[in-house]
């Protein structure tokens, strides 16, 4: 069933505009705009070409997954397959399922809000042409990620995106940017070496680098040994990139630097690279090697879902100093340990749990990266003291939408019920209830039970920053200075946005109306809705992701067998 009918000739044009179009849009970002475009002046022409080529390629997308036969999803759709170099026997060789499209479409819809979002509120740093080039590259990288099927391709799509996110971040960052640029892009090429020989590997004792062909075979061209080390090195790079505890250190300090956009890139879509490097090669191609890491993955996986709740918490904790930022990142460790455990399960209920996960991971995560974004634009800030202040007026009483809004992205982040967060972590654990067949029933049995103690974790410090960030707080009287103490006087709202604004709460008791924040700019809530609405639908309808993925997951851990 498809909701549109459309040839498979166009099918292939559509999936190869999506991949290659960012990356012409890039270089024609470089150029000077043609005369009678560039507005009112050559920034603004540059955004706006940002803007369209991110929104031609959302536009493509929709079509593709319009066009996608839903009855058979488990089929490779959309493909092309031309020989690149005959001497290795590489391939170009595209296409995508129902594993593949919904990581699609979510890269082409965060890229573009982020595109929309840059247009009025672009980072500030060098030259707008750079900027819109290096997303548009970011993008180009990541959606062939998601759409090739040769395992060197796979692995240059992968490489492609560190040098774009480095300059994002070096570039247009905030406080301790170079230091943190260079953390990831060492952590991220030293783990691709290693996944490079794995690769190799697997090409060269095999015969092919096909990913549809590999994953056919199951495994059963290669010996154990192979498999075990072919796992062992593609891992190493897939967990940097996921990234899995304690291969996760540069995530913190990446976010805490990168501009919004970056931010919502980076763990909207590059983080879910990873964990598609999982499903898509290792699981059907390594079997056996996957079975022998399986109970260290998923003791990785829970250990990183406690951690990253624990290191949540702490930061949270009144006085802390913490970011709000780097909370958020940490947040992303302990979820992406949920996609790992569903991985190393093994079963078609763990696996598609992950890949719901991620998904909502994407969404979900990303509003709250873009929220964060603007509430460091308003308060100069995204230290929680600060934003809780000690008067009781934060969010709520300053800019009420933007304080609901983030509230309904934290509940949605900590798996409530009827929102996208929760099916993900549901079937993870089902999954690690009764895990493939040889793995230790009642080793995963106990994982399912540390990471559901995690789940009670998240609940606890994303109540916290809700508490805090959006009630606020008050502080003891006896702890107030005398300058404290002084009634203020407000003269009208301040502004909002400006560095040096004083935060809520900053000061005792008040004599006047708090002074008002700007609540949700319409650009904003432009950017903002489909995200949130999309959290909605996936909680309320999961069957719509679920019964693309299933079938998918079913043949390939049956080795393309039905």
């Amino acid at each position: 069933m498809t909701v549109i009918d459309i040839s498979p000739s166009v099918m292939q044009f559509l999936l190869a505009f999506i991949v290659v179009a960012p990356l012409l849009g890039a270089l024609a970002a470089l150029l000077p705009a043609p005369p009678g475009l560039t507005g009112k002046n050559p920034d603004q022409a540059v955004l706006r070409h940002g803007v369209t080529v991110t929104g031609a390629v959302l536009v493509a997308a929709i079509v593709l997954a319009a066009g996608f036969d839903h009855d058979q999803p488990a089929t490779m759709q959309a493909t092309t397959d031309i020989s690149w170099i005959p001497a290795l026997d590489v391939r170009i060789h595209l296409g995508i399922d129902g594993i593949s499209l919904p990581l699609l479409v979510l890269t082409a819809l965060l890229t573009f809000l982020c595109a929309l979002y840059s247009y009025f509120k672009l980072p500030a740093g060098p030259s707008p042409k750079a900027f819109v080039a290096l997303v548009l590259v970011l993008e180009s990288g990541t959606l062939a990620t998601f759409a090739v099927l040769d395992l060197l391709l796979f692995f240059l799509a992968f490489e492609m995106v560190l040098i774009p996110m480095y300059f994002l971040i070096a570039r247009w960052g905030g406080d301790q940017r170079q230091a943190a640029a260079w953390k990831f892009i060492l952590y991220t090429l030293l783990g691709s070496v290693v996944m490079l020989l794995g690769l190799l590997l697997i090409g060269l004792k095999s015969g092919t680098f096909d990913m549809v062909a590999l994953a056919t075979d199951n495994g059963r061209g290669l010996t154990t040994s192979v498999q075990v080390i072919a796992v062992l090195a593609i891992g190493l790079g897939l967990a940097v990139k996921t990234p899995m505890w304690p291969l996760h250190s540069w995530l913190p300090d990446a976010h805490t630097a990168a501009p919004t956009v970056g931010s919502v890139l980076l763990a909207g879509v590059l983080l879910k690279m990873g964990t598609y490097g999982f499903v898509r090669i290792l699981l059907p191609v390594a079997p056996d090697g996957m079975r022998t890491f399986a109970p260290y993955l998923a003791a990785f996986a829970v250990v990183g879902i406690v951690y990253g709740s624990l290191a949540c918490l702490a930061l949270a904790r009144t006085g802390a100093k913490g970011d709000l930022k780097r909370l958020i990142a940490y947040s992303s460790v302990g979820h992406m340990g949920f996609v790992l455990l569903g991985i190393a399960t093994m079963t078609p209920t763990g696996v598609n749990g992950a890949l719901f996960a991620n998904i909502a991971h994407g969404l979900i995560t990303g509003l709250l990266f873009f929220l964060v974004g603007a509430i460091k634009d308003r308060y100069g800030t995204a230290d929680l003291d600060t934003l809780a202040g000690a008067t009781g007026a934060a969010l709520y009483g300053r800019a009420p939408r933007l304080g609901a809004l983030l509230a309904f992205a934290a509940v949605a982040s900590l798996g409530l019920p009827g929102l996208a967060g929760f099916w993900g972590e549901m079937l993870t654990l089902f999954g690690a209830y009764s895990p493939a067949e040889g793995l230790s029933r009642p080793a995963f049995r106990t994982f399912m039970a540390i990471g559901a103690f995690g789940t009670l974790l998240t609940a606890a410090y994303m109540l916290i920053v809700v508490r805090r960030v959006c009630m606020g707080e008050h502080a003891p009287h006896s702890r107030l200075s005398p300058e404290e103490q002084a009634p203020q006087t407000t003269n009208g709202p301040e502004p909002s946005g400006a560095a040096g604004s004083q935060p809520s709460g900053s000061a005792g008791p008040r004599t006047a109306t708090t002074p008002q924040l700007a609540d949700i700019h319409p650009y904003e809530a432009v950017a903002w809705t489909p995200l949130a609405a999309l959290t909605v639908v996936a909680g309320l309808w999961p069957a719509v992701l679920l019964g693309l993925t299933d079938p998918a997951v079913q043949q390939l851990l049956a080795g393309g067998k039905s």
